[in-house]
């Protein structure tokens, strides 16, 4: 995965690009889609406004229709030394427990997606330090998804947590 300013691409071992995830740069959500090899936009996830938690909503290709919402990620505590974000699957509408966990440090970059309160970990995800990550500030990732896992579902659970990073980096 390589993130760059407002988009970010992720290819397979081999470099073959996988999705792209496009930015909508003057949207009062902060709003992306991630798009297919072939630009076919997959998911919409959108920042909600007025949430405490720094909820993001994900939704089936381009819509922000209630009907088409699939996830929803929120921060499990107000005050946080250590990332930490809960999962909640649309037809959880309870959110008394969590669907998936992501487990995150903002300093190393790093994190760990759990299935639910356990510890079975479905994804993992670590900043590769390069020439091009030093030289020209292009980060690049390592991400591994364990069998069975959606690749597109982890790939929106990382720019999510990239984006609540980001804004953690801005008010310090």
């Amino acid at each position: 995965m390589t993130l760059s300013e407002g988009s970010f691409g992720v290819t397979d071992v081999n470099g073959n690009i996988m999705f792209r995830v496009k930015g909508k740069l003057f949207s009062l959500h902060d709003r992306r889609v991630l798009l297919d090899a072939t630009g076919i936009p997959i998911i919409t996830f959108q920042q909600k406004l007025l949430s405490a938690h720094r909820r993001w909503q994900v939704f089936r290709g381009e819509s922000t229709d209630a009907k088409d919402l699939l996830f929803s990620v929120k921060k499990s505590s107000l005050i946080q030394l250590k990332t930490k974000l809960d999962v909640f699957m649309a037809c959880n509408t309870r959110e008394e427990v969590c669907d998936f966990k992501i487990e995150g440090s903002w300093f190393e970059r790093s994190c760990v997606i759990y299935a639910g309160n356990s510890t079975n970990i479905i994804a993992q995800m670590h900043r590769k330090h390069s020439a091009q990550s030093i030289l020209l500030g292009k980060d690049t990732f390592g991400v591994t998804v364990y069998p069975n896992v959606d690749y597109a579902f982890i790939v929106a659970l990382v720019v999510i947590l990239e984006e609540i990073n980001e804004d953690r980096s801005g008010s310090d």
